[in-house]
């Protein structure tokens, strides 16, 4: 067997880019990151994640009616006339999770 072989892929500029900034400040080449990728797939034997579609979207004002759109404006005064409330940063934290950003 071959210490090592080519493999060349298509992906989107902007996605490679963005990757190879995080592996960079792990100080993981692509080309090991691919390597241990493959190695979960061989170890696993299918992929070393789900491979789902999500849940739930993220809330599409756009897709409501007037009548929706107050009613949901209604809800969140409800919310803070009784203190359900949390501090900004919080739920900008938790949202940013949610989305996986």
């Amino acid at each position: 067997m071959s210490k090592s072989t080519n493999l060349y892929i298509r992906i989107e500029p902007d996605l490679k880019e963005r990757a190879e900034m995080i592996l960079t400040r792990l100080g993981i080449p692509m080309s090991n990151a691919v390597g241990m990728f493959l190695k979960q797939v061989v170890l696993r034997r299918g992929m070393p994640f789900d491979v789902t579609l999500p849940a739930s979207h993220p809330f599409d004002i756009s897709m409501l009616t007037e009548d929706e759109f107050h009613a949901e404006l209604e809800k969140g005064y409800a919310d803070i006339e009784i203190g359900n409330v949390r501090p900004a940063k919080e739920a900008l934290a938790s949202l940013r999770g949610e989305l996986g950003i």
